[in-house]
């Protein structure tokens, strides 16, 4: 992954596989760090990159996953957010970078660039 001014690989990584946030697609990230600069807030990253067995492990622990999810791509992220105000920046710069995919959750935004996911899509979980 090439170098971003609000982003480093790291923060992308699967918990299970040091070193994986390099598999990030370039063209998503080109797109997130447009994102970042126009919201001018900080965007946590709190899920990037995921290897098979990290994703199929999260749905045997309750969580929603999708099954070809973007995030096994390296075109998805979630980004944390508790507050309406920063919500909307995120989201706002999202949309405004490109991204017509887009899940708002309570804690966090899932945004993708999946072109074999159905676009123009905002869902909540």
């Amino acid at each position: 992954m090439k170098k971003y001014r609000n982003f480093t690989s790291k923060e992308f990584d699967c918990p299970s596989l040091k070193g994986s946030g390099k598999n990030m697609q370039e063209d998503f990230m080109d797109m997130l760090q447009e994102a970042r600069e126009i919201a001018g807030c900080v965007f946590r990253i709190t899920s990037g990159y995921r290897t098979q067995q990290y994703h199929d492990d999260l749905g045997r622990r309750g969580y929603k996953t999708a099954k070809n999810s973007a995030h096994l791509e390296g075109r998805a992220a979630d980004i944390a957010c508790t507050d309406s105000v920063t919500r909307w920046l995120i989201v706002n710069s999202l949309l405004l970078a490109g991204f017509n995919r887009i899940g708002i959750a309570s804690t966090f935004i899932h945004v993708d660039n999946s072109d074999t996911k159905k676009s123009n899509t905002i869902w909540t979980y």
